[in-house]
Order: C-alpha cells, then sequence, then structure tokens
C-alpha cells in the first residue's frame, strides 16, 4: 500500500517521465517489465494460468513466450500512464494513429457506448478517442483504492472534457448522459462478481461476464462502437481501431448479448495475444460448487 508520500513521489516520477522522450520511456518500462518477469509472482502465475485456459493447444514454450511479452507490456503500460496522463494533446496526437470504420466527428451521431477492450493499450486508446471526438464524453472508471491517486487519474482521464463517473453509480448517470447524445466510454470484459453479471463462455471456459451493455444499450436506444487500443512495435506509439457498431445489438437476450462481446474479443485477441490483459483474475468467480482456478 502507498503511503501519501510515497504516492507524490511515483506521481512525481511520472510527470518527470512525461517531458522525456517516448522512446526512451517506453523502452524503460519494457525493461523493468523484463525484469519482474524474472522474479516469480502472483500475477505471472495468474498470467500463465489465464493462458493455459484460454490456448490449451499452445506447449509450454509459446506460452511462456506470451506471457514473458505480456508481462513487459503490462509493466510498460504503467510507466507509460506519464505520457498519457501528462503529456501533451501535441505530444499524444504524434504518438496515436486512427483507425476508425465510423466518422468520429459526425454532428448527427446517435447514443454510442464506446465499449473499451482491456487490452494494455486501454488507457491510450480511451483518453485519445475522447479528444479525437472533440466533444463532451461520459465515461466510467473502476475506483483506485487510493484516494490520492483515484484523484490524479480522474482528473488526468478527464482532461480532454471527459466527465467520469464511478461504475457504481452508474446506471442513471449513462442514461441521462445516452439522452443527451454524450458517447459513453464503458469497458465490460471483466470478471467484476456475480452482480449484473452471468456466466458465458469465453475461449471455451465459463467467465463471468457484465450484461450492463446490452442493457444501457437497450434502454437507452443506443448503438456500441467497441474500440482497441493497440501498442504498436518498434516504440512508435499507439494504433487506436474503432470499429463499426456492431449490427442487431442489442438483442434482447441478455446471455445472447454477453456472448456477442466474448465472440468478438475471441475473434480479436489472437491479433495481438500478448498485448489482452491476462494479469487479471478472469475466472475469479465461478460457478456454484466449481473450484477456483488461482
Amino acid at each position: 500500500m502507498l503511503t501519501r508520500l510515497s504516492t507524490h513521489l511515483a506521481i512525481g516520477f511520472l510527470k518527470f517521465l512525461a517531458i522525456l522522450p517516448y522512446g526512451l520511456v517506453a523502452r524503460f518500462g519494457d525493461g523493468l517489465g523484463w525484469l519482474l518477469y524474472q522474479i516469480p509472482s502472483r500475477r505471472k502465475r495468474v498470467v500463465h494460468i489465464n493462458l493455459r485456459l484460454c490456448f490449451p493447444q499452445w506447449d509450454a514454450a509459446r506460452r511462456n513466450e506470451v506471457a514473458g511479452q505480456h508481462f513487459r507490456h503490462v509493466i510498460r503500460s504503467y510507466v507509460e500512464r506519464s505520457v498519457q496522463w501528462f503529456g501533451s494533446a501535441a505530444k499524444l496526437e504524434k504518438l496515436v494513429q486512427i483507425e476508425s470504420e465510423i466518422d468520429l466527428l459526425d454532428p448527427d451521431m446517435p447514443p454510442t457506448l464506446l465499449l473499451g477492450a482491456h487490452f494494455v493499450g486501454i488507457e491510450a486508446g480511451s483518453i485519445f478517442i475522447n479528444y479525437a471526438l472533440q466533444r463532451q464524453c461520459g465515461a466510467l472508471y473502476q475506483p483506485i483504492s487510493n484516494p490520492l491517486l483515484d484523484k490524479v487519474a480522474i482528473e488526468a482521464r478527464g482532461r480532454f472534457g471527459s466527465h467520469m463517473a464511478s461504475r457504481a453509480d452508474s446506471a442513471r448517470i449513462v442514461l441521462r448522459w445516452l439522452r443527451d447524445r454524450k458517447p459513453v466510454m464503458l469497458g465490460a470484459d471483466m470478471d467484476y462478481g456475480k452482480r449484473n453479471s452471468m456466466f458465458v463462455s469465453f475461449f471455451g471456459v465459463p467467465a463471468c461476464t457484465l450484461t450492463a451493455t446490452g442493457r444501457l444499450a437497450r434502454t437507452g436506444n443506443a448503438q456500441v462502437v467497441p474500440f482497441i487500443g493497440e501498442v504498436l512495435p518498434g516504440y512508435k506509439g499507439y494504433r487506436l481501431k474503432v470499429f463499426k457498431p456492431w449490427e442487431n445489438y442489442p438483442s434482447g437476450d441478455d446471455y445472447a448479448d454477453a456472448r456477442r462481446m466474448n465472440e468478438w474479443l475471441e475473434a480479436e485477441i489472437p491479433h495481438i495475444p500478448e498485448q489482452y490483459y491476462w494479469v487479471h483474475k478472469r475466472f475469479k468467480t465461478r460457478p456454484e460448487g466449481e473450484k477456483g482456478f488461482y
């Protein structure tokens, strides 16, 4: 647990890194990730369990290769919060390539839920899609247990006009935002427990999956537009990939809508498996009577 002094020091260090060249910061984070992967840890174990569950066809060498790359990406993503939170808009513009299948500047954009997938570049993608839209957006976030760090994160994530709301207080706020034609960013591909969730297959394993996206889209008469923040090779920055709205979604069937999201992830993750957020205990919540994996 970070003390107040150590939190201030950590934030100060991130602000210092933000003024350095991005390539230097990215290489530092990559090297730190490589070093930490050499040390046994709970999170390293979680990564290996998740990869073994989702890709049982991989041999140990392939799994270890992807796990090592992923650990480097994760630690690097924490270090790169420096640029994402404190770097200038001009610096971010140079670092983020946009590939969008929709017109982000469309003044007549219908009510829209922007569904961010938890790849390691989600922070950069979420901040920059808000900037690229050039309008006020809403965004849901999971509070950080450290109050000072939470305050800094909220300010950084909302600095281009995004209005932040805690996930716990979200439903009414999101519907109000949608009525006001304010695009809303949210993530739904993590295990938040059984509330508002059901067990849906994810790479063949039952995963506790939120049903909120489909229900919010149905109630708010909104389209769902998924996006991915991808880290580019060669320390070149990021690619923000914005996809077309899902057709025939929501369907009115919570299970089918949750499965739609997981199917989409199953199609996208194999393109860059090392960048999906395997350090998260995606299968932490289990069906009644089933033994845990972690």
